[in-house]
């Protein structure tokens, strides 16, 4: 009787392999060295200069106190600002000049020529675009000298040369509607950028659409309310926020045509006051903090303006996924 055998089996060796887990510098030191050079431009030339008028908004500094003999005064700033009688004013004027020119110039004529040359020959339209964007490429200098000239008092004015034979009395346009003039001049130059934007979003609409659309035999105000405007909401949200922005921080054109006047702060806007406050005060005492201080709140009422923008435009909509995805 043969005794069975029984192989023994094998043991099971289980290797434990030891994860080393990686750092965080020797996970991201390649990318991290790559943007050195950037975050160092940022920190040098953003951070730095938000932090320095931060510091220098909360002191007296000036050009009687130079830079040594200043004093830190807190929120003492932002109550002379609170509390300034001509504030309220030039609040005004700020909110009147930002929201004319943009409602009216760099969203409202822009889209206006967008969708103008959607409609004719591509040569026309490209040739308007171009021309309108001269005033982008141009000195501001030339449009203002081209604007006094046209306002000024006969025999050099051009309007009063053309309002003389209907009984028009001349004067100085340029005092008597200051803002007519500086809303124009901001606005001719505003409106290439939005055009320039919206043109290429129309571009980007598949011509499958307006075909169909004009085999359905619709009209072209219906291409435009149906097709056109709804896939021109990230073009607008970005060209309105952008252009708020930069009408926000801009005074060229206000400081060459009337520098806040004519009187007392009549066309004098935010950041064309902190500029004659903190570099260009009438009576020579320059004063850098409360000029920074008002810096801090032009910045503040930007950012404040921007959610505004985000939320009137339903931004969290605009960035959802779809809810029919289409599996090419």
């Amino acid at each position: 009787m043969s005794a069975m055998v029984t192989a023994p089996k094998p043991e099971a060796h289980v290797k434990h392999v030891e994860v080393k887990k990686e750092g965080l510098w020797s996970r991201y030191r390649l990318p991290l060295l790559f943007l050195i050079p950037a975050l160092l431009i940022i920190a040098g030339f953003f951070v730095a200069p938000v932090l320095l008028t931060l510091a220098i908004s909360a002191t007296n500094m000036s050009v009687s106190t130079g830079l040594k003999g200043f004093s830190w005064i807190g929120t003492g700033n932002y109550q002379e600002i609170l509390h300034s009688p001509w504030i309220p004013m030039i609040l005004k004027n700020t909110l009147f000049y930002v929201f004319g020119t943009l409602i009216v110039f760099n969203v409202g004529l822009a889209l206006v020529i967008a969708i103008a040359c959607a409609f004719i020959p591509e040569h026309v339209s490209g040739l308007i675009r171009m021309v309108w964007l001269l005033p982008r490429i141009t000195p501001s200098v030339v449009y203002v000298l081209m604007m006094k000239y046209m306002a000024a008092d006969e025999p050099y004015g051009i309007l009063n040369q053309l309002l003389a034979p209907l009984g028009v009395h001349p004067q100085n346009w340029m005092y008597v509607k200051p803002w007519l003039f500086i809303l124009a001049l901001n606005g001719l130059v505003g409106a290439s950028m939005g055009m320039i934007l919206f043109s290429s979003a129309i571009q980007s609409i598949p011509p499958s659409q307006f075909l169909a659309a004009e085999i359905d035999g619709a009209s072209n105000w219906k291409i435009i309310r149906r097709i056109i405007l709804p896939q021109l909401k990230w073009a607008i949200l970005f060209t309105t926020v952008y252009q708020t922005l930069s009408l926000l921080t801009s005074f060229e054109y206000i400081m060459l045509t009337t520098n806040g006047g004519p009187g007392f702060y009549t066309t004098e806007v935010w950041s064309l006051f902190a500029y004659h406050t903190a570099l260009s005060n009438y009576y020579g005492n320059a004063k850098f903090g409360l000029g920074a201080a008002l810096a801090v709140v032009l910045v503040v009422l930007g950012i404040v303006i921007s959610f505004i923008y985000l939320k009137f435009f339903k931004f969290r909509s605009m960035v959802t996924d779809p809810k029919i995805e289409i599996n090419a």
